[in-house]
């Protein structure tokens, strides 16, 4: 697939990325080429591999009041493709754009009913802040949340609730496949423990989307243990869990990782549609833990692969085309995705399907879509360029 033609657009979404290893280079040079002056904000991801409390520092400094917000990753879509070890940041001209954000802190004490007043302010500063923009203007809600939370369902529901008709479009945060710490970035630091929600405003077209790469197989297993809490399966189909799913999956239970957790995810079927409920780990007493809440008595179906790289061109042509030519799009793409992109061999075809739709975002450790918390997705928010 060629690049596709840029849209009319007299002010582009900017882009910019960097691999420096010191903070200070690296914010620099990120905040360089945004042009900090001209934005509404900034959106970036980073990989956990920095130093966070310097590199805060060195946003703060060249940032000069910007409203910046982003968190950790488990890789990330540069300009140039898909890497890991990099921060990516995505710039938006005050010209044609607002940004208006709140954080949720302590999640474990997070109060519905005093969240969604929170919610509910923002959309009106939104509204507000976005009047100058014109006669027509769409909104889209970016959601950025702790990955290590055990959160997402309940935030995710109660926001887009707040929200009402602006949709909800985002990611948990990542720190490659170690599973120890994850951050969200707002009022200029990291933070454990909490989420963003970040209201985007612009003159030109916005539209969420949510795509996967699987669909439903054969094989069905029953739920019959499980902490929903945890997020751990003890049993499935009165069996331990990992013993039983290393056996649907044809494997052993030495062999159970990342590679076979993407290549065999199970599916939950809701509202006539199927889900993808990803695995994150199986653990030494024989019970799985889970990127999501299952409750005991669910049904499950292994997934399976299907076109990965025709799948994303049929995307691509459908949100080019939705949104009047695509000036950017703002990824959230699983990090199991990547697992299993990297398995079939298809990164590098992935990779400039990426570069050529002009893709920003990063891995995940799970995608929120309006009410929804999903896994093994590539979701996000396609910018046009101009109405």
């Amino acid at each position: 697939m060629a690049p596709r033609p840029a849209p009319p657009c007299d002010d582009p979404v900017r882009v910019a990325w960097t691999n420096a290893d010191h903070p200070r280079d690296a914010a620099q040079q990120l905040f360089r080429e945004l042009d900090p002056p001209s934005l509404a904000g900034v959106l970036l991801f980073c990989s956990s591999r920095y130093p966070l409390v310097e590199l805060a520092a060195e946003i703060n400094a060249c940032s000069d009041g910007l409203t910046v917000i982003g968190c950790t990753s488990s890789g990330e879509i540069t300009t140039e493709g898909t890497a890991e070890g990099t921060i990516t940041a995505i710039g938006f001209p005050a010209s044609h754009f607002t940004l208006t954000a709140a954080r949720f802190d302590d999640l474990d004490a997070f109060e519905e009913g005093a969240a969604q007043g929170v919610v509910r302010e923002l959309v009106g500063s939104a509204v507000a802040a976005s009047q100058a923009l014109g006669p027509t203007v769409d909104h889209a809600a970016i959601f950025l949340v702790d990955g290590l939370s055990h959160r997402e369902e309940m935030l995710t529901v109660t926001v887009q609730d707040a929200l009402g008709k602006i949709p909800l479009i985002g990611g948990s945060s990542g720190d490659g496949l170690a599973f120890k710490e994850t951050f969200i970035f707002e009022s200029g630091q990291f933070r454990r423990d909490a989420a963003l929600v970040a209201i985007l405003s612009s003159s030109r077209p916005l539209k969420v989307f949510r795509a996967q790469h699987y669909r439903p197989g054969s094989t069905k297993m029953v739920i019959t243990g499980a902490d929903p809490v945890g997020r751990v399966v003890t049993e499935i189909n009165a069996e331990p869990a990992a013993q039983e799913y290393a056996r649907l999956t044809g494997v052993t239970v030495d062999q159970l990782g990342s590679n076979v957790f993407a290549a065999h995810p199970p599916m939950v079927r809701a509202g006539g549609e199927y889900y993808v409920r990803s695995i994150q780990s199986a653990n030494p007493d024989d019970s799985l833990t889970f990127y999501c809440a299952i409750d005991e008595g669910v049904v499950l179906t292994l997934g399976e692969g299907s076109d990965i790289v025709g799948g994303l061109s049929d995307l691509f042509d459908d949100l080019d085309r939705s949104v009047g030519g695509i000036d950017r799009i703002i990824g959230f793409d699983c990090v199991l995705n990547k697992v299993e992109i990297e398995q079939r061999q298809l990164t590098r075809k992935v990779s400039k399907l990426m570069v050529d739709n002009r893709v920003t975002g990063f891995n995940t450790y799970g995608e929120q879509y309006h009410a929804l918390h999903v896994n093994q997705t590539f979701s996000g928010l396609a910018i046009g360029g101009g109405r």
